[in-house]
C-alpha cells in the first residue's frame, strides 16, 4: 500500500508572484489598447479585434488568451473560430464609457508607474524619489498641474480608482449630524458628488489648487449639482482650511512627511466646530503591518513618487491626532484594502 508523501514547501506563490510582471502588462496593454472599451459594444472574434487595434497575427491568440486565462475575458470556440468578450468585471470596469470605469488609474501605471517601478531598488537605498523629478523634471504634482490634459487624465485617474469607496462611505457613514462638508484636495469633486447624491441635507465645497476649480465645476454643472457643490480653489500649504462641520482627505496625507501630515491634521482641527469630525480615506495599513498588502506597497509608490510620503496605520494616526486634540477615533472598513478613519473633535 502506497502512502502519500507530505507536501514540502512549494515555490509556486514565489513564482507567481515573482513573474507577475507578465500578468500586469499583459492586462495594462489591453486596457491601454482599449480592448475593453470595443468588446463592450459586441462580440468580435480574433480577426476583427486584430483590424480594430491594430495587431500583428504572430501572437494575437497567445495575447487574448492569456486574457481568458486571467479571466479578463471570455471565449467560445478557438483560435481562428473563437468569438470574444468582457468577463462581466471588465464589462463593468474596464469599458471607458461606463461611469464605473476604473482604468484611468490603470492607464497611468501603464505609461508612468510601470517604469518607473524598474527603479525601486535604488529608491530604496537613496530614498529618493524614481520618477520625472529623478532626471530634472518637474516634481510629481508640478507637472501634473501645469499640463491640463494631464492634469485632467490624472483626476479621471483619481476619481475613478476611488469610486467604490466613495460611493460606499457616502451611503453607510452616518451624515445626520452635519449639514456643511469640505473635501481637502478634493479633485475633481468626485467625493462632493457621491455626498451630495445621497445626503440631500449637506452642502459640500471642492478645496484644490486653483487649476482644479474649474475642472470640478464643469462636473458639478454637468450633474446638475452645482447648487449644492461649490468648488473653492486655495492652498492648504498657504491658507486656512474652508469651515466646514465635516472635513474629509482623501489620499492626500499619504503623499507628505510627518511634519506636513500633522499640520495638515491640526489646520481641519482648527476649522471644524465641536462636535465636528475629520475623516481620512486611504490604504490604511493594519497596525501589525502583516495583512494590508496593498497599502504596504502604496507606501512603497509614494518613494516613488514623493520626497517624504508615506502611508499609514491606525496607530500611527491616532499618536498624531492625539496631540492635536481629537477626542475620539474609529476606523470604518470600506472596499478592499481602503478605510476611513474617523476623527471627532
Amino acid at each position: 500500500m502506497s502512502q502519500s508523501k507530505s507536501q514540502g514547501p512549494d515555490p509556486s506563490k514565489i513564482m507567481q508572484i515573482g513573474m507577475g510582471f507578465w500578468a500586469s502588462k499583459t492586462l495594462l496593454t489591453a486596457v491601454n489598447l482599449k480592448l475593453f472599451t470595443h468588446l463592450a459594444q459586441g462580440e468580435l472574434t480574433g480577426k476583427e479585434i486584430q483590424n480594430r487595434l491594430g495587431l500583428h497575427e504572430r501572437s494575437l491568440f497567445d495575447f487574448l488568451d492569456s486574457l481568458v486565462a486571467l479571466g479578463f475575458l471570455k471565449r467560445t470556440g478557438i483560435k481562428d473560430g473563437a468569438v470574444y468578450q468582457n468577463s462581466d468585471e471588465s464589462d463593468l470596469f474596464l469599458d471607458q464609457n461606463k461611469l464605473t470605469y476604473i482604468g484611468g488609474i490603470l492607464e497611468m501605471s501603464n505609461n508612468r508607474l510601470y517604469r518607473f517601478w524598474n527603479d525601486l531598488e535604488e529608491g530604496l537605498k537613496t530614498g529618493k524619489p524614481q520618477n520625472e523629478s529623478k532626471h530634472g523634471d518637474k516634481p510629481l504634482f508640478e507637472a501634473i498641474y501645469s499640463n491640463e490634459d494631464r492634469l485632467r487624465e490624472f483626476l479621471h485617474a483619481m476619481g475613478g480608482v476611488q469610486a467604490g469607496n466613495f460611493d460606499h462611505f457616502a451611503r453607510h457613514f452616518d451624515f445626520s449630524k452635519f449639514k456643511t462638508h469640505c473635501d481637502i484636495g478634493g479633485a475633481g469633486g468626485n467625493l462632493c458628488v457621491h455626498i451630495a447624491k445621497n445626503n440631500p441635507h449637506i452642502s459640500s465645497t471642492c478645496y484644490d489648487l486653483p487649476k482644479v476649480a474649474p475642472i470640478a465645476e464643469d462636473n458639478f454643472r454637468t450633474l446638475g449639482l452645482s447648487d449644492r457643490i461649490k468648488a473653492t480653489p486655495g492652498d492648504f500649504f498657504e491658507e486656512e482650511l474652508p469651515r466646514a462641520d465635516l472635513i474629509t482627505m482623501c489620499n492626500v496625507l499619504h503623499d507628505w512627511g510627518t511634519d506636513d501630515k500633522k499640520m495638515l491634521i491640526s489646520k481641519a482641527y482648527t476649522s471644524l466646530p465641536n462636535g465636528g469630525a475629520l475623516v481620512i480615506i486611504e490604504n490604511i495599513i493594519d497596525d501589525e503591518r502583516r495583512l494590508n498588502a496593498f497599502g504596504l506597497m502604496m507606501s512603497l509608490n509614494m518613494l516613488i513618487e514623493t520626497d517624504s510620503g508615506f502611508d499609514f496605520s491606525l496607530s500611527d494616526f491616532k499618536g498624531w491626532v492625539s496631540e492635536i486634540g481629537f477626542k475620539r477615533i474609529d476606523l470604518m472598513p470600506l472596499i478592499g484594502p481602503s478605510s476611513a478613519i474617523i476623527a471627532r473633535k
